[in-house]
């Protein structure tokens, strides 16, 4: 695997162009799966692990990586498959996830692959809500699942999911208020969900940027402005069908829905660059996923919408 990341910085010319590159890997088995090089700082053979006591299952032990220390994770029992093998050639592909650093213990790893979002679709109706896929995609005819990390990483870390009680501002009440929530994981819908709940602001959920596309230019033919429908819309980046990068450019192109604010909520941290933001014209880039300083973004712009919109 020497090399074969070097330069991922570089691919972030990607961005904006409703295209990525995807990282494939084998867990227990032959089915293949996928990760978004954006999160991937690099890839080494599983090194030697020091184990936690009491730590959870999933967690095989923390690494000492580059003065670091990193927990690394089976990514295979952490949903619901065999355990990895170790000691016979396993890898640890090392990410930033939510302004942390992990590794995830994988079989194998295959290769990177160029491809559009549009190809990638949301998972079998028959998963279900427990399942852990937010993707899949076809590649030489063979399916490649696209696992929901912000899934794992709640279950396996733990995450605090409302802001603190102190940050919540008595004099905002979304009650005529309504946010829009972009983001093709469930777990992660519901974590912004509940920021909101916090201050009574009425949410509609939709799971890729195409889905919310479509949405809002029903709403334009019906009549509706936009920015007053809508007090702001929380976008994440990685969504199969149409990307946030592309989904933030359409709307701020288009004549009658470019006033509405719109943030950038995404767990690419690492290597976000604030021009892309201003590229696609993007009001705000928020990182995943800190409720204190979401409820903060939140009612700070529910203020400016209710004076802006004041009757």
């Amino acid at each position: 695997m020497a090399g074969v990341l070097d330069g991922v910085d570089q691919r972030t010319k990607l961005a904006g162009h409703n295209r990525f590159e995807l990282l494939l890997f084998k867990l227990a088995g032959r089915q293949r799966f996928g990760i978004n090089v954006f999160k991937v700082q690099e890839v080494i053979q599983c090194p030697s692990l020091t184990r936690i006591p009491k730590s959870n299952s999933v967690i095989c032990g923390v690494a000492h990586l580059r003065g670091k220390t990193i927990p690394v994770l089976d990514l295979s029992l952490a949903i619901g498959l065999p355990p990895i093998k170790r000691g016979t050639g396993a890898y640890v592909i090392v990410t930033e996830y939510n302004r942390a650093i992990q590794g995830f213990l994988v079989n194998s790893v295959d290769r990177i692959i160029n491809i559009g979002w549009d190809a990638v679709k949301a998972p079998p109706k028959g998963v279900g809500k427990e399942g852990y896929l937010t993707a899949v995609t076809k590649i030489e005819n063979d399916l490649i699942e696209v696992i929901d990390v912000e899934k794992v990483m709640k279950e396996v870390m733990g995450a605090r999911e409302e802001a603190a009680d102190e940050l919540i501002d008595a004099e905002v009440r979304g009650g005529n208020d309504h946010i829009m929530i972009v983001d093709d994981s469930l777990v992660a819908r519901n974590q912004v969900k509940k920021v909101c709940d916090q201050v009574g602001v009425t949410c509609s959920m939709f799971k890729d940027g195409l889905q919310a596309w479509e949405h809002l230019a029903e709403l334009v033919r019906d009549g509706n402005d936009i920015s007053n429908y809508y007090s702001m819309i929380i976008s994440d980046v990685e969504m199969p069908r149409m990307d946030g990068y592309t989904l933030a450019t359409k709307i701020k192109n288009d004549p009658q829905m470019k006033d509405v604010y719109l943030v950038l909520h995404t767990s690419l941290s690492g290597v976000f660059n604030t021009a892309m933001v201003e590229k696609v014209g993007a009001n705000e880039f928020l990182a995943k996923f800190e409720p204190d300083e979401l409820i903060v973004t939140v009612q700070r712009q529910l203020k400016r919408h209710q004076q802006q919109y004041a009757q």
